[in-house]
């Protein structure tokens, strides 16, 4: 009795889950069918669905359906829930080639070929008199804001770059048209023309703030470039034009600082530049310098404050590669501009106008300075750059000769002195690039004429360029750096090589002056003759004076070197002397008499007997670790 019991409850719990799965079943049905008609309507076929198979007595009692998871059938009278459609993307990805050939660059060459097609069109409709003059502009301004009007459906339905390419055509015919109208037919004096292409610029430009789309900003960007182009009248308009120019770029420098539009800075400043050349080209006069240089100097100020106003992109973490090209290129063309203007009329007047435009970068580094976005480092140490630069070129265009040298050493050891007060690097390694600059044009380019020995303009040269590697080396020691060490160790072999070439100097001017004097062009043969051997006299005591200072300045860089227990000064007195042995073994036995062959051999040998005892007798502990440094 009591298993019958237990027989029929276990075939009403079968019963029972066998209704549930089949309301189930028929729940998914409706749904499918609903998806199928929906997938129908869009144009899709969905792949029929696999038949569930149903035991109507399965072998052990089915799992029960999780808790979670309710599915009933919906009772009749009832609306079913709608079912979520899948989105699909309107743009392909964009590290797809293919895909940025066929979305991108077909779309502008195919703006390309609709704006040169209508212009064609528009042309043999015009040389056949089809229409009017009137009715040309009439249909090209309607033409224009129909297209622009019609590329909102696509907008939106998702097709965004389809539709900013109609506006850009849209955008091309209103400009084409008005310019028709005022160049072409005469329809409209250049006020309206220039007013109406100022209203479609700016109806351009809110469109893009309020679709958030930088490529119609930059649409109307180059729209309002192209203005002043449009309607030129050969006349010389140059306070209108600049004026123009300069609200247009200020106006750019205001949008990208509430939008991360950086690119559009590049356009507004080309914009610029094209149009300040080309109207240099053709109308500047010395006499219109000071309002052409105000409008320089306006345009300068509008793009140096643009990368400190403008919005970053999101998540951007790369160098501000935009920013630093921008700044590099205002400053360097805003230079040569002023160098070509105010260079022929006051020399003076632009070594300070250098000058001061290197104060501006200073100041605008300090600014940059106090800013917290990242990379900001960047622009500052740039702008610092800049301001070394301009007071470099500041000084050989102030000053001449060996002055232009001195200017630059000067300028070096200032910088290390600033460079260690506020600890700024950067600083320090631009200081020895101006001291590299200085000791190249020292060696190189200087041509002294001096009358005395050791006391004159040269020799002073030499020690303050010697005095500011010296200075170089010990602030590099400071360093924890292995640059900073090697830079030290180059400075200090300079400073030895400034010295001996500076000393050798000295003596070849000296012999020289005393050489050429006592060889008149004409005199008597016996006079002449002993001229000749006076001259051969002196050459061989210069060769003599040449060897006796190696000598000296190598056995003194050896004192040194024992004295400081450096090897790196030991190390340079042993070249030094290895380097007069050659010339005292091979050249002086053959060039020099008798008299200072002798003495060479033996100053020589001595300095070489006195170095070998002091190293063989290890006085100083050279073999010890502390030795070798």
């Amino acid at each position: 009795m009591i298993g019958s019991l237990f027989e029929r409850a276990n075939v009403n719990s079968q019963e029972s889950d066998l209704q549930s799965l089949r309301a189930l079943v028929r729940d998914l049905a409706t749904r499918v069918e609903r998806l199928e008609r929906k997938l129908g309507d869009e144009g899709i076929a969905p792949e029929p669905p696999a038949r569930a198979e149903i035991h109507p007595f399965p072998a052990s009692p089915p799992p029960p359906l999780p808790p979670p998871y309710p599915l009933v059938s919906t009772p009749p009278g009832l609306p079913v829930p709608p079912i979520p459609t899948p989105q699909f993307a309107t743009a392909a990805p964009e590290g797809d080639l293919e895909s940025r050939i066929g979305s991108h660059w077909l779309n502008r060459i195919g703006i390309s070929a609709v704006l040169i097609g209508v212009s064609y069109f528009l042309k043999f409709a015009f040389d056949n008199n089809w229409i009017g003059p009137t009715g040309r502009v009439s249909i090209g301004l309607l033409a224009g804001i129909a297209v622009v009007v019609w590329s909102e459906s696509f907008r939106a339905r998702g097709y965004k770059i389809f539709s900013y390419s109609l506006k850009a055509v849209g955008v091309g015919v209103l400009y084409l048209s008005l310019w028709a109208a005022f160049q072409v037919y005469g329809l409209i004096p250049s006020v309206v023309a220039f007013l109406a292409m100022l209203i479609v610029t700016g109806s351009t430009a809110i469109l893009a703030v309020k679709q958030d789309a930088e490529i119609l900003a930059a649409i109307a960007l180059t729209g309002g470039f192209v203005t002043p182009l449009l309607l030129s009248t050969g006349q010389n308009r140059e306070i209108q034009l600049f004026s123009y120019v300069a609200l247009l770029s200020a106006a750019s420098v205001a949008l990208v600082a509430f939008k991360p539009w950086r690119r559009l800075l590049v356009l507004s400043y080309a914009g610029t530049l094209v149009l300040y050349i080309a109207w240099y080209a053709n109308y500047y006069h010395r006499s219109e310098f000071t309002v052409t240089f105000a409008f320089a100097t306006i345009f300068f100020a509008i793009f140096a404050v643009a990368p400190l106003v403008s919005k970053a992109p999101e998540g951007a973490v790369s160098l501000p590669f935009l920013p630093a090209a921008l700044i590099f290129i205002n400053t360097s063309v805003y230079f040569l501009q002023a160098y070509a203007m105010v260079e022929e009329i006051d020399k003076l007047a632009m070594a300070w106008f250098a000058l001061a435009l290197a104060t501006v970068q200073i100041g605008l580094s300090r600014i940059i300075g106090r800013r917290e976005p990242a990379n900001a480092e960047v622009l500052r140490l740039l702008h610092l750059a800049l301001a070394v630069a301009l007071i470099t070129i500041a000084i050989p265009i102030r000053l001449d000769g060996h002055w232009i040298t001195v200017g630059w050493l000067v300028e070096a050891g200032v910088l290390l002195w600033v460079a260690d007060r506020i600890g700024a690097r950067f600083l320090h390694y631009l200081a020895a690039a101006a001291l590299a600059l200085g000791v190249v044009r020292l060696l190189a380019f200087d041509d002294f004429t001096v009358n005395t020995l050791l006391l004159n303009s040269r020799m002073a040269t030499y020690l303050l360029a010697m005095a500011v590697l010296a200075l170089l080396a010990w602030f590099s020691l400071k360093h924890d750096g292995e640059f900073d060490r090697q830079l030290a160790a180059v400075a200090v072999l300079a400073v030895s090589a400034l010295a001996l070439v500076g000393l050798s100097r000295e003596i070849g001017d000296y012999y020289a002056r005393q050489m050429y004097p006592s060889l008149p062009r004409f005199t008597p043969w016996q006079a002449r003759a002993a001229a000749v051997a006076d001259q051969h006299r002196l050459r061989i005591a210069e060769d003599f004076t040449y060897s006796a200072l190696w000598m000296g300045y190598g056995a003194l860089l050896m004192a040194i070197g024992f004295w400081r227990k450096s090897a790196f000064f030991r190390w340079q007195a042993l070249f030094l002397i290895a380097a007069t042995i050659v010339k005292v073994f091979i050249y002086d036995v053959s060039q020099l008499d008798r008299g200072y062959r002798i003495l060479s051999f033996m100053i020589l040998g001595v300095l070489l007997l006195a170095v070998s005892f002091v190293y063989q007798k290890d006085w100083l502990k050279l073999s010890s670790p502390q030795s070798k440094r």
